[in-house]
């Protein structure tokens, strides 16, 4: 355990240090509640990043544990919605971080001689990035819901949905058809064709990133979720997927944490150095201890989950808030359920293995 979670643990103090010498004890407080934030809404991400980094090989696990956390904390937690400002707003990247970091007295969205804060031209931007996470979160879900399995979680639907999924390209129309309608009934005019664009656009890199895997590892590839020992070009396809997941994930939680701060350094401190790392550990323990192997729900919980934040975001293309704290709740249920549940299943397969070598030794 101090293995595995020690480099967080050392991680978050030194981040709550510089939080507190940056701002003092507001700062710290801020930068930890932004850290619990994340862990709370990406709990459902490591359990999925989980089940991605056991079928990779150990050269890529290293490749993700190392440089992928570099992207996680950098690249989605800092420079992500900065490049988002810069794209929408029009504003140099000086521009936007200078936005960022000394917001304007008036907001032009309250104030029309004001110039737009930071966190105003963020949230508009929200629509085509809420279309794009959700389509490709979506499409995750409906490839795994669809398809056949051995254990099913929730039996009742899943196995009537496994046989529907016999129908070609079914989550391609289901994805296809929830962004028309979220584009046609809850965006705004102006913002229909960028919804749509972006919502095919998700639904284009999860296909292709998925294809590409497939195609360099043709007999035993299942997707990003199925069996496969990846190495050489298909780690690396799987790497850019983890990658793209944590990007549709991460956005979620940067506008959750505007809701907190819109100070990109104590973003930057909880959701990255803090949230990012605990997930990153969380990964960790969950391949280094085969809990997905052990506890058999828990991968049908995660992306239960993620298909319940695919909704939340392609709801949210109205700009219709919901708070973050459903958002985090459901995923924790979810996931918390079927842990649940696969205790139980456990005990009761122990149990009839006792019956069994009772019966046969009479």
């Amino acid at each position: 355990m101090l293995r595995i979670f020690g480099a967080s643990i050392v991680v978050t103090v030194i981040s709550l240090i510089v939080a507190f010498l940056y701002g003092g004890p507001e700062a710290l407080a801020l930068c930890a509640i932004l850290g619990i934030l994340e862990v709370s809404l990406s709990f459902d991400n490591a359990v999925i990043n989980a089940t991605v980094l056991q079928r990779m090989s150990e050269f890529w696990q290293r490749i993700f544990l190392t440089v992928g956390i570099l992207i996680a904390v950098f690249g989605m937690r800092l420079v992500f919605p900065l490049a988002i400002v810069w794209v929408t707003a029009g504003l140099d990247p000086f521009r936007a971080f200078d936005l960022a970091l000394n917001p304007p007295a008036n907001d032009a969205a309250n104030f029309p001689n004001g110039d737009p804060s930071y966190e105003t031209l963020l949230t508009d931007a929200h629509p085509q990035i809420a279309a794009f996470g959700g389509a490709f979160l979506l499409m995750l879900f409906l490839n795994f819901i669809f398809e056949e399995r051995d254990i099913t979680w929730l039996s009742w639907l899943e196995k009537p949905l496994a046989k529907v999924g016999k129908l070609d390209m079914i989550p391609v129309v289901v994805t296809g058809i929830a962004l028309i309608l979220a584009a046609e009934l809850l965006a705004a005019d102006d913002k229909v064709a960028t919804v749509m664009v972006s919502g095919i656009l998700g639904m284009v890199v999860y296909i292709t990133v998925d294809g590409l895997g497939s195609m360099f590892h043709p007999e035993d590839h299942q997707g990003p979720s199925g069996a496969a020992l990846a190495t050489g070009k298909a780690g690396f396809f799987l790497f850019l997927y983890l990658e793209v997941l944590d990007a549709s994930f991460s956005f979620d939680g940067v506008i959750g944490a505007f809701a907190i701060t819109a100070d990109p350094i104590l973003i930057a401190l909880g959701l990255g150095f803090i949230g990012a790392m605990f997930v990153r550990s969380i990964t960790v323990y969950l391949v280094r201890k085969g809990t997905l192997s052990e506890y058999v729900y828990l991968e049908h919980g995660a992306h239960w989950a993620i298909g319940a934040l695919a909704v939340i975001l392609i709801i949210t293309v109205g700009n219709i808030h919901i708070p973050e704290v459903v958002t985090g709740l459901v995923g924790v249920f979810l996931i918390g359920a079927a842990f649940i549940t696969s205790v139980i299943r456990n005990r009761r397969e122990d149990a009839r293995e006792v019956e069994l070598e009772k019966s046969s030794a009479s």
